[in-house]
């Protein structure tokens, strides 16, 4: 990972890197049904799979590979796996914690094929696969009961435990580097990256970590209340090779915020 991290921070150095763009509304335009979030696998599950775009890459490998491969061709340096939700948290909605150590690795594996293809096709400009980490469906700075403000539906050595399984998985798919992203509560963030840096001591190898906020007010602040400058400065130690924000207001409005960020950031 150290070889692939220090190419990926030299081309950074030369031109702007391309992300890939949104696995979700590319999934939607394919509109899998039922079926086919179940494949023949799952075709007897109790409860409804459908939208669990994460089991797709067990069940519909093709159709997730198709995308990688899209976004590849449309000019993308690095494409992300689809494992926004390949967690232990989000997937007991469907009763499928078991499987996400699974989902990560065939997640990383489809989009690590894709980008090795591409690179075999353009030696002079390698692809690069992120590992994907969404921040769960849960919060750690805020109570889900407005009667009951001290109270947390998840605990901070929780939320580790579900992103070292996360990580490792990830990692041992084959993945450049991991992305903790669309971050609206920084205690998570901070929660992935200590499950990443013990990984690294568990493993004995120095894993990059890219991480990427997001905004809920037009004033820049997450949902934790942070401000942009805030939100830099509390994740600031994991010493991340870049630093970002997703999603929010789309790119017109988050470019001011980016613009207070890049001037903070020394990554």
């Amino acid at each position: 990972m150290a070889a692939r991290a220090a190419r990926l921070a030299e081309l950074a150095g030369e031109r702007i890197l391309l992300f890939d763009g949104a696995m979700g509304t590319m999934i939607q335009r394919a509109r899998p049904d039922e079926a086919t979030y179940r494949g023949p696998r799952f075709a007897d599950w109790p409860q409804p799979l459908k939208g669990n775009n994460d089991l797709l890459v067990l069940t519909a490998p093709e159709l997730i590979a198709d995308i990688h491969r899209a976004y590849l061709a449309a000019g993308a340096d690095i494409i992300e796996t689809n494992t926004f939700n390949a967690n232990r948290i989000s997937q007991a909605d469907y009763g499928m914690e078991d499987y996400v150590s699974e989902m990560n690795r065939a997640a990383a594996r489809l989009a690590r094929k894709a980008a090795d293809e591409a690179t075999e096709a353009e030696p002079d400009r390698p692809r690069f696969v992120a590992g994907a980490i969404g921040p769960t469906n849960k919060t750690l700075s805020v109570s889900p009961d407005v009667a009951d403000p001290g109270f947390r539906a998840v605990t901070f050595d929780e939320m580790v435990a579900v992103y070292h399984e996360q990580a490792a998985a990830l990692v041992e798919g084959g993945v450049d580097f991991l992305l903790i992203e669309t971050i609206f509560d920084t205690l998570n963030a901070k929660a992935a990256v200590f499950a990443i840096r013990e990984l690294e001591d568990a493993l004995g190898i120095e894993i990059p970590v890219m991480i990427s906020g997001t905004i809920t007010d037009m004033a820049g602040r997450n949902l934790s209340g942070q401000t942009v400058e805030a939100f830099w400065i509390s994740i600031a130690h994991a010493e991340p090779v870049a630093v970002g924000l997703n999603c929010s207001f789309g790119a017109v409005h988050l470019r001011p915020h980016l613009e207070r960020l890049a001037a903070m950031a020394d990554t």
